[in-house]
């Protein structure tokens, strides 16, 4: 079913998209360059973690009921050497942060609360358990560390391997197609003839792919003519996503549309009520998904922000593909369109109350070096009159 509408709200057209998504196989993947992949299943311990009931401090395990007094020292237990044997009662145990507590200790009295006099220590009162970090009190063996479908970041990738996962089973990277469109691309370094311009979208999307967990082959850019068109999207449509930028509007020039209908694309959308970047197309061949952002670097931007990126997370098994936006308030007035949400480019300001968007003076779609100075994407949606400064809004995160 083709859906061609000027009428489909961000939301809308996100929903129509993510329910065309199905994640990829998974593989796997040791721990050590797990950074960035999504869990196809859930990271269980394989230890209780911490392994052992071990000393929070620095100072002497002993018996609570012993403290407080002065008690011999009858040996020490360190990281990696723990002490042998069980405490008796009316003694102590030298331990360090991390170390084994011997059997038959119950507390940690902290090195600040104690004074050493040759082979005894005077030690402060202790109840039970004090300073002490009980066998599996973070997670016991076969507990749930990190659950399917959470992308991991440097602590979960810490969190499992100190609960003993040498790998890990994760969806599969995206295989992702960048192809810009447009007789008047050259590459940067190259001299302009006149109408000419640098080709600067593959290098933004490339970017904004990679950061989502895309493997990204960027395809040489294809001069507006039909037969070049529709070749370079058969070989762009090989991947799992294809990315387009340009010739999605309805000049003459532009082919893309055209270009994928005839190599069996199903038009899923096209246009969506959102400045800037209306033009955008999204379809599907298989499971291939296709996406034509249009050609101005900050729709692209914007477009790849609000329903690439997500699609590319979906494929992964991401459980919050989002996009997230993100609680603020305006730092200043802002006209809102009656039709379109506007999506403005803004520099972050933290307050004690929160954050504050402060939006950027040139907001065309065009402008792609002002909006290297942006932090945020602001989102304002239709509607009739002004937002006042300090109107509650949210925001997308560069």
């Amino acid at each position: 079913m083709i859906v061609v509408t000027g009428q489909l709200s961000i939301d809308e057209a996100l929903a129509l998209l993510l329910a065309r998504v199905q994640p990829l196989s998974a593989e796997d993947v040791p721990l050590r360059l797990a950074a960035g992949r999504v869990l196809a299943e859930s990271g269980r311990a394989v230890i209780d973690l911490p392994p052992f009931d071990s000393s929070a401090m620095d100072g002497f395990a002993v018996r609570a009921e012993d403290t407080p007094g002065r008690l011999p020292v009858i040996g020490q237990s360190a990281a990696g050497r723990p002490f042998s044997g069980t405490l008796p009662a009316g003694a102590a145990v030298a331990i360090s942060t991390g170390a084994v507590v011997p059997p038959g200790a119950d507390a940690i009295v902290p090195v600040e609360e104690t004074s050493v006099d040759g082979g005894s220590v005077a030690v402060a009162a202790a109840k039970p358990g004090a300073h002490l970090r009980q066998r599996g009190g973070d997670a016991p063996a076969g507990a749930v560390v990190v659950p399917a479908g959470v992308r991991l970041r440097p602590a979960e990738l810490g969190a499992l391997a100190a609960a003993g996962i040498a790998s890990i089973r994760a969806f599969r990277r995206p295989r992702v197609a960048v192809l810009a469109t447009g007789t008047e691309l050259r590459q940067p370094g190259s001299a302009l003839a006149p109408g000419e311009i640098y080709e600067a979208n593959t290098p933004l999307l490339t970017a904004q792919l990679v950061a989502a967990g895309a493997d990204v082959d960027v395809l040489a850019p294809v001069a507006d003519d039909v037969a070049a068109t529709t070749a370079a999207l058969a070989t762009g449509i090989t991947a799992d996503v294809l990315v387009t930028s340009g010739g999605v509007s309805v000049g003459p020039h532009d082919l893309v549309r055209a270009g994928l209908a005839e190599l069996g694309v199903e038009e899923v959308f096209w246009r969506v009520d959102v400045r800037p970047g209306r033009p955008i197309a999204f379809g599907v061949r298989g499971r291939t998904l296709v996406f034509g952002l249009p050609g101005n670097p900050v729709s692209s931007l914007v477009g790849c922000e609000l329903f690439v990126r997500p699609a590319v997370l979906a494929l992964q098994g991401a459980a919050e593909p989002g996009p997230l936006f993100l609680p603020g308030k305006l730092g200043v007035a802002v006209r809102r369109d009656p039709r379109r949400a506007q999506l403005i480019r803004a520099r972050l300001r933290v307050e004690p109350d929160g954050v504050v968007l402060e939006p950027l003076r040139g907001q065309e779609s065009h402008m792609i070096a002002t909006a290297a100075g942006a932090a945020a994407l602001a989102r304002i949606d239709a509607g009739a009159g002004e937002l006042p400064a300090g109107s509650p809004v949210r925001y997308l995160s560069l």
